[in-house]
């Protein structure tokens, strides 16, 4: 039997062919953030209620329910007045299909800030605080971020209670690949403390009111640029005096 002999590759060829062979089996595809994966749509906050619902008979505890009026065929909810505000839950006592929708868990709606979707790491719960009931986003997992109030009912009372969403907070609808999902979102541009306070103007001190701005064509500059404001060309803009004619002796 002939024996077959193989070609033998040059060592700089066999190189390159190893080093290729290792990139391919180490390489792995970039993880894919759920940022990413979903967008963020506005909704019209009118057509929603967030409410505090009591679980069991004596109600001492409560979750998150979020209600929608889709059409207004007829109310699906009627808030009382006052603090705290008492809702009543209308959709509850007829076939609500098509006219209303109602969010009462995880599937329903999650946490996001910015572009990023918290679902995996936050959880929205209901707690008592003193006289006050609170919606907390709490993390799920060490350091997922810091714990945050999103609403509160300003005031205990008995039974379904308006949420009042704290500044900063709004709801928006999931979103994926442009299609609106039934998934809701509730939802802040920046971490508590972070972008939202950077993005205010800074007040004026009383004590130093504003000087009036100098009597030219040039409008006011900003304090930012207050260096490129100089006395030459100011200066420059003076009308000039005519050359004095010296007097001719009779």
């Amino acid at each position: 039997m002939n024996a077959v002999t193989l070609p033998v590759l040059p060592r700089a060829g066999l190189a390159a062919l190893t080093v290729l062979a290792t990139s391919l089996a180490t390489a792995s595809p970039a993880p894919v953030r759920a940022s990413a994966l979903f967008a963020a749509a506005e909704v019209d906050q009118q057509n929603f209620l967030m409410v505090a619902a009591p679980i069991g008979t004596r109600g001492e505890k409560a979750q998150l329910n979020i209600y929608e009026q889709l059409k207004p065929v007829r109310p699906c909810f009627e808030v009382g007045e006052g603090l705290p505000s008492p809702v009543n839950p209308l959709l509850a006592t007829f076939d609500f299909t098509g006219i209303c929708s109602r969010y009462i868990d995880a599937n329903g709606y999650s946490v996001r800030v910015g572009g990023q979707d918290l679902a995996t790491s936050y959880r929205l719960m209901v707690t008592r605080s003193g006289g006050d009931m609170l919606l907390l986003a709490f993390p799920t997992r060490a350091g997922a971020g810091p714990e945050m109030v999103v609403a509160r009912t300003r005031g205990s009372a008995p039974g379904f209670l308006k949420l009042h969403l704290e500044p900063g907070w709004r709801l928006m609808r999931r979103q994926f690949g442009g299609r609106n999902l039934g998934h809701l979102y509730v939802y802040a541009d920046s971490w508590p403390g972070t972008a939202a306070t950077a993005a205010q103007p800074a007040p004026i001190d009383p004590a130093q009111p504003a000087q009036p701005a100098a009597a030219t064509d040039a409008p006011a500059q900003p304090t930012a640029v207050e260096p490129a404001r100089e006395s030459a060309p100011a200066a420059a803009q003076q009308p000039v005096a005519p050359p004095a004619i010296p007097a001719t002796k009779l």
